[in-house]
């Protein structure tokens, strides 16, 4: 059997109801708890900066239900081809520049073909060779491609499992859970380091929410990078009217994935912006220690560097210098 195949099958002893637990404590106790966490594992005044750029937008085949690059929703979003080596280069040395150790770098595709890999594989070696860590998320893996990222130099390769296996079939049907955590599979097996995380606010319950939670701790070994998205609202995609995801209850989910993975960095991804300082700042106090940083995510809007730049003066954090490359679960 495949080690991350069987997702029934909590390998960490993670179970659904022991992070239910956690996210019916009183709100102080739980912040308390993955603050003490995070100070055993990281510089609680330290956040590690990731620049994203979408190298190929629109077009995807698949119908996630949240996502502006599905060709089978009516969004605003214009298809675009892969973008040149040059443009992603210059764009990679913007982000270092403003202070960014991680690139990342995200195509709209079910899944690379190898024709389309080759100049993904020229853009990995060059930002690689600028002295960024780098990232890619190019959909579903064949055998063999996440070998050729990891001979071309790349570091971390983003797949999530966006919510639990229980939610799944709401949000996803064109590909499976399995899928992607035959995706994962195959990148652990080239040695990459994994980015896995999830979306909330996509009209899961509390425990489909604990389930996400579960799945990504009970991953062997766990993921060196989580990022917890909270649901974006696109026009045009199924979860346009979605309700809102109380604030608070997403800093819980924060201090929960930093309680679950204590060796993890825990990342504000997608929908930072809606969250305000206030929320941002109990985040950081909750455990998270990595963002996202430049002014625009794949397809969607992200605070400017400005505004990132006065709320760590506010709150005294600083940029990470180099994210370590810790195996998580291990010493």
């Amino acid at each position: 059997m495949n080690d991350l195949a069987d997702n029934t099958q909590l390998q960490q002893g993670r179970t659904v109801d022991s992070v239910l637990a956690l996210f019916a404590l009183p709100f102080n106790d739980l912040l308390f708890r993955a603050q003490t966490v995070h100070r055993a594992h990281f510089d609680p005044n330290a956040v590690q900066l990731s620049t994203l750029l979408s190298i190929k937008t629109g077009g995807c085949s698949e119908d996630c239900g949240y996502c502006s690059q599905s060709a089978r929703h009516g969004t605003d979003v214009e298809k675009e081809r892969l973008l040149d080596v040059a443009k992603v280069v210059e764009a990679a040395e913007a982000a270092k520049a403003g202070g960014a150790t991680r690139f990342c770098m995200g195509a709209a595709w079910r899944g690379p073909k190898d024709k389309d890999l080759e100049p993904v594989l020229d853009m990995v070696r060059q930002v690689k060779a600028l002295g960024l860590e780098t990232c890619v998320t190019l959909g579903m893996l064949k055998a063999g491609q996440a070998e050729r990222l990891k001979a071309a130099g790349l570091d971390y390769y983003n797949h999530n499992l966006d919510t639990s296996p229980e939610f799944y079939g709401q949000v996803v049907t064109t590909h499976s859970y399995q899928d992607r955590l035959d995706t994962l599979q195959e990148v652990r097996h080239a040695g990459l380091a994994v980015c896995c995380g999830g979306i909330v606010g996509m009209g899961e319950s509390r425990r489909e929410r604990a389930g996400l939670i579960a799945q990504l701790a009970n991953l062997s070994p766990q993921p060196e990078s989580v990022p917890i998205n909270m649901l974006v609202k696109v026009g045009g995609t199924p979860m346009q009217d979605e309700n809102d995801l109380d604030p608070l209850e997403f800093v819980r989910t924060i201090a929960i994935a930093r309680i679950a993975m204590p060796k993890s960095h825990v990342r504000l991804s997608a929908g930072r912006r809606e969250l305000g300082e206030g929320v941002q700042a109990l985040c950081f106090l909750a455990g998270a220690n990595s963002i996202f940083y430049g002014d625009k995510l794949l397809t969607t809007g992200n605070p400017e560097v400005e505004a990132d730049q006065r709320l760590f003066a506010k709150l005294g954090l600083k940029p990470e210098v180099h994210a370590e490359r810790r195996c998580a679960g291990h010493d």
